[in-house]
Order: C-alpha cells, then structure tokens, then sequence
C-alpha cells in the first residue's frame, strides 16, 4: 500500500502529515509557507514523490451550514495544482484547529507563539480522520 499525504492548508502556512505504509496512522511531516506559493507546491510535490505518495487528502474548512466558503474554495484552488499527479480526496476540517489546540494544551504544550505546532497536528487530524474511515 502507498502512503498517503494529509494537507491542512492555511492563507500563511501548510501543515503537512503523512500516513504509515500500511494507511493506519498519520504522523506529522513539517509545516511550510505559503508564500512563494509555487515554492509550496514544489516542496509537497517533492515530499509526495520522495515518499511514493498517489494520494492527497486536503482538508476542507467548510463553514458550519456545510456550505463552501472563501476558505474552503481557496483550499480547493491550492490542491487543483495537484490532481494530474495525485489523486485528491478532500476531508470536511471544520473545527480540527480546535481539536489541535485542545490536544496541544492537554500535552502541555505551548501552541499560542507557534501557530505552525497547530497546523501540524491539524494536518494529522485531517489524515487521520480519512484513515480512520477507510
């Protein structure tokens, strides 16, 4: 089985989480920039096919009405760079930031001044909610 690879993708930051051979369990990768955007896209590029990745799940930041905002279609014109390569899954993501801040602070630690531990753990919760339902 290939890996697969969990984006959470913010206006400023990539989080960026990767399943185990066997697509059971997201662990975090790295969080990147945004911007240059095409640097962002390359460095995914390079992290899917360093790892024999086929498959990108992005999360999807809908808002409460189930509805497609500015958020969410910004997500889905940022993952359009990838389809003639990868296959594109896209997770609903409303509320893991919350879920992610809630299990930083339970480990004690300090996510307020590094917004990038957030959008990590966010990607893996992405992941790992794909995971968990295939």
């Amino acid at each position: 089985m290939d890996k697969i690879v969990g984006l959470d993708i913010g206006k400023k930051r990539i989080g960026i989480a990767m399943s185990d051979v066997m697509g059971i369990i997201a662990h975090p990768v790295e969080t990147i920039p945004r911007e240059p955007e095409k640097s962002a896209i390359e460095k995914i590029k390079q992290i899917c096919k360093d790892n024999n990745v086929k498959k990108i799940v992005a999360g999807l930041p809908k808002n409460m009405n189930n509805t497609i905002g500015e958020q969410a279609q910004d997500c889905i014109d940022f993952a359009k760079n990838f389809e003639s390569e990868y296959e594109i899954i896209f997770e609903d993501e409303r509320l893991t930031s919350r879920q992610a801040e809630y299990i930083l602070s339970q480990t004690g630690r300090k996510y307020t001044k590094n917004k990038q531990l957030v959008d990590l753990k966010s990607a893996c919760i992405i992941l790992q909610q794909y995971l968990d339902r295939k």
